[in-house]
């Protein structure tokens, strides 16, 4: 079938992110090189001014961030002889993003900060959901008929469309599909809820990660281990999801990659720990916990996905990192609000935020989930806040993109829990 377009692009940096793309072409006309990535990373991050007093809203209603409808111009990047290769999309110039309309389903949770999109690109949608079914049943094996069901609710085009909707092509959207869809069933086959167990976790993540970050070993050894990745599904996807990304990634962003998802899988083995002894964590313990065990992995290849690279060394300078650190921390708790009735529905007793601020604090359950929204919206404000004095200090194309990206991802990931009704329901707190 023909490739689908481009989706619309929508971005959650707060007005100031306006100003970028004006201040890359002034840094031009002065005879500045926006590509000189080293000497735009040796300048300070200057911080923003402090914002406006916020007065909280009620917790009955959602907090939804207007829609920006001055950022047409910073989607499309800048423009000039030589500046072609820098634009989102394949397009000689990109139109306004629409005003999103609200999501067909679902309801956000009251009280909380967020920003809507644009349904997704329904024919990328379709696409990308027929490929990974088939990626699934017919590649690795990863799972049985009676989880059919299961697999379709999860809705995973729809999730990563909307997460990546600057992705050149549907197969770049599939590298990002393939890896979140192996991620999910490390989470539950090995953690969760389909044979996942504390005892043991440590050795089957280990194992499972050789396929991400491959043994170095001894002809005599390599083929017991070679044989080793394909003796259980999580494996399975693990190897073939990392070898699909390592094809259109540079090796830096690979290793990349690699580090997020030992921090992922060292978080995963805390919970297990406290599983295990039956510890309900501190509340900046359990938030620690969460910083590992969450979603960055995926926000941080939005640049494989986009078809580009932010290089390594602006990647690895602290500001970046704590704007990636701010944002899988605030999507994390995204999921730990949608999912709350669904994982208090299941044996045993299962830590999310407000659980453990409603038992450390001493606080009703109710007041424990609010506590948790207002956690949320302040790590929230704090990303925008870091995103865009980041970008203002530092307006080198990739970093802009790759900031813009991530924002995106973040809006994507609240709609997708918003809307995927069939797993998640909300509480009745208000």
């Amino acid at each position: 079938m023909p490739e689908p377009g481009p989706s619309p692009l929508q971005s959650s940096l707060p007005t100031a992110a306006t100003h970028f793309g004006a201040h890359v072409l002034a840094r031009a006309a002065a005879g500045a090189a926006p590509a000189d990535t080293t000497a735009a990373a040796a300048e300070a991050v200057v911080p923003p001014p402090a914002p406006e007093a916020v007065v909280a809203p009620p917790a009955t209603e959602a907090v939804v961030a207007p829609p920006a409808t001055d950022l047409g111009r910073l989607l499309r990047g800048p423009t000039g002889l030589g500046t072609a290769g820098l634009s989102l999309a394949r397009r000689a110039a990109l139109p306004e993003p629409p005003v999103p309309a609200a999501p067909v389903e679902g309801h956000p949770v009251p009280g909380l900060y967020f920003h809507p999109v644009p349904e997704p690109d329904p024919v990328r949608v379709d696409e990308v959901s027929r490929r990974i079914k088939a990626w699934a049943l017919d590649e690795v094996q990863l799972y049985p008929d009676d989880w059919e069901g299961e697999f379709d609710g999860f809705s995973v085009g729809r999730y990563m469309v909307a997460c990546h909707p600057d992705a050149p092509t549907v197969e770049h959207l599939m590298v990002a599909t393939r890896l979140m869809v192996a991620e999910n069933a490390v989470d539950d086959c090995y953690c969760e809820d389909h044979g996942g167990s504390p005892i043991g976790l440590g050795g089957r993540l280990l194992l499972a990660h050789t396929a991400l970050d491959p043994l170095h070993t001894t002809k005599e050894y390599d083929p017991g281990w070679a044989e080793s990745l394909h003796s259980d599904a999580p494996r399975r996807a693990y190897r073939s999801a990392m070898e699909y990304f390592t094809e259109r990634a540079t090796p830096s962003q690979a290793d990349r990659f690699r580090h997020d998802m030992a921090r992922l899988h060292l978080g995963y083995l805390a919970e297990a720990a406290w599983s295990e002894t039956d510890h309900v964590p501190e509340v900046w313990e359990y938030l620690a916990m969460r910083q590992f065990n969450n979603f960055r992995p995926c926000p941080t290849i939005t640049d494989t996905v986009g078809g580009y690279e932010l290089p390594a060394d602006l990647h690895a300078q602290p500001a970046m990192q704590r704007v990636l650190a701010l944002a899988g921390n605030a999507t994390t708790l995204v999921n730990d609000l949608y999912s709350y009735t669904k994982e208090l529905a299941t044996p045993g007793k299962h830590l999310n935020l407000p659980v453990v601020i409603a038992e450390r604090e001493g606080v009703s359950d109710r007041e424990g989930y609010l506590k948790a929204v207002e956690v949320h919206n302040d790590l929230m404000r704090d990303f925008e806040a870091e995103a865009a004095a980041l970008a203002a200090a530092c307006p080198v194309p990739s970093v802009l993109r790759f900031l813009r990206g991530v924002a995106v991802w973040v809006d994507g990931n609240h709609y997708w829990h918003q809307t995927n009704t069939y797993r998640y329901s909300l509480p009745d707190f208000w």
